[in-house]
């Protein structure tokens, strides 16, 4: 039987990040990932929040080492109109940049900086049952031979992301609150970027009310592309994936000026049903994070921030609770979690409702409006001196009246 101190499920960010903290504090930590890496996975535009968990893992400069695509901003645009954040502007202290980043790479990149500080991390290496203890729990995990084996661990760090091990072994699942959406995408060449103002920022096109397409340009020429919406908007497309995506590129004029003429890097793809939650983040002998707590939506990039930020602020109460020291879950871990995912939720909603559009495309926003919104499409939703964070969902919605009032008069 292997032991350690913090066993930990899933090899991503929130799990790495989760680890390298784990492990500089001194305690033994070890990985199980049931993937093989490099593997395949959205979320490939960062925020700038993400810079400071990755340099509290120490793992930034390893990031900074590889030439990954760095990000300026968020552009969004239906038809003429272009409504343009730029991170330097935003109302928060804190990181004005960050990445774009083709996962498969950045994942290892992780994963690998992890590894050569000595903590061990088993791929192709899968969960199958937890059994806790009053002081331990014990792990059995199956290798790729079938072959089974158990790990005991004081505590367990879950941030298995969609594969959510421990919310599926207890049970602990729930619907979110959100419809469900489809999503069609592919790595696309790319060859126009620097016609569109490219390649240092996302690029979010509304194509029609709830749908939307993301551009996403890396370092390498190639521009991540897709299309969310809700799913009966696709269902008027026929054919393989590939053949939908080459509908949507066509449907609107944006997107088919900088793409129409460009060819895949691979087959296109379809992801659909991955808003799910959980109604506990943490239990006797575990804690939720990342994805494993509850996954939003594409818009807005919140998957890796709220992942990393999660698997920091999970680890750095661990290692308080192996050390002896006081701390609360409630008031540590699970408020301001919860709060990050609910003001993400609040702009997720409004994008949706047409709230944000209202915003974005009407007349030129007050840059002081602007700049706090500018903090939160930069991750930075933790901060208490913003109204769109303490007030999120009232900020918004007074907002767009605000607008509408004022188109109104000047009709």
């Amino acid at each position: 039987m292997i032991e350690v101190d913090v066993l930990i499920i899933g090899a991503g960010p929130s799990g790495c990040v989760s680890a390298s903290i784990v492990n500089k504090n001194g305690l033994k930590v070890r990985i199980v990932e049931k993937e093989k890496f490099p593997r395949f996975v959205i979320g490939e535009s960062l925020l700038p929040r993400c810079m400071e968990a990755l340099e509290e893992a120490d793992l930034l400069e390893a990031v900074k080492n590889q030439g990954f695509q760095e990000k300026f901003g968020a552009k969004f645009m239906r038809g003429d109109a272009v409504c343009d954040f730029s991170f330097a502007d935003h109302f928060t202290q804190g990181w004005t940049w960050t990445w774009q980043v083709p996962r498969a790479d950045f994942d290892l990149v992780l994963a690998n900086e992890v590894q050569n500080k000595g903590i061990p991390i088993d791929f192709q290496h899968t969960v199958s049952d937890i059994q806790f203890f009053d002081e331990h729990s014990i792990t059995t995990v199956l290798d790729p031979a079938g072959e089974s084996y158990a790990i005991k661990a004081r505590f367990i760090i879950d941030s298995s992301g969609y594969g959510r091990v421990i919310p599926r072994l207890l049970n602990l699942d729930q619907p979110s609150d959100l419809p469900p959406r489809q999503t069609y995408f592919a790595h696309m060449s790319d060859s126009k970027r620097l016609e569109f103002s490219e390649p240092n920022r996302i690029t979010i096109v509304s194509v029609k009310p709830g749908v939307w397409a993301w551009m996403i340009p890396f370092s390498n020429g190639n521009t991540s592309l897709g299309f969310v919406g809700h799913p009966e908007y696709f269902s008027e497309y026929q054919g393989s994936p590939t053949e939908v995506l080459s509908q949507l590129i066509e449907s609107d004029s944006n997107v088919a000026k900088r793409f129409g003429e460009e060819s895949l890097v691979f087959e296109a793809r379809k992801l659909e049903g991955w808003s799910v939650t959980t109604h506990k983040f943490y239990g006797k002998g575990f804690v939720l994070t990342g994805n494993v707590t509850e996954f939003l939506d594409p818009m807005f990039s919140s998957g890796v921030t709220l992942a990393v930020v999660s698997g920091a602020r999970a680890a750095n109460i661990v290692v308080k609770k192996l050390s002896g020291l006081p701390f609360d879950w409630e008031e540590e871990y699970m408020k301001p979690t919860l709060k990050g995912v609910e003001v993400f939720r609040s702009f997720v909603k409004s994008w949706y409702d047409g709230t944000l559009p209202t915003i974005f495309f009407g007349p030129d926003l007050d840059h002081h409006f602007k700049n706090q919104i500018c903090s939160v499409l930069a991750g930075y939703v933790w901060d208490e001196k913003n109204p769109f964070v303490t007030k999120h969902g009232k900020a918004l919605s007074s907002l767009a009246e605000f607008i509408r009032l004022q188109e109104a008069a000047q009709a």
